[in-house]
């Protein structure tokens, strides 16, 4: 799904693992959208997602998530 959002920017839905997970990708937890804030690499490939509202979720290396990222459309 592509669509435009405000601002200018291009809102998209990706497939994130452990290695393209970024910071402001938004995930849906329990019907909950909720935006990376922070996150840190863990041993054995697994990565600490920090949310903006606080909330934790380790992904592991094998965890495939679909999120929406913004993507600038100049």
């Amino acid at each position: 799904m592509r669509g435009w959002a405000p601002g200018g920017a291009l809102a998209t839905n990706v497939e994130i693992t452990t290695a393209n997970v970024q910071r402001g990708d938004v995930i849906q937890v329990g019907g909950q959208p909720c935006r990376v804030a922070d996150l840190f690499q863990l041993p054995g490939g697994a990565k600490r997602l920090i949310f903006e509202s606080g909330e934790l979720l380790t992904m592991h290396r094998r965890t495939r998530l679909i999120a929406l990222r913004m993507q600038r459309q100049w």
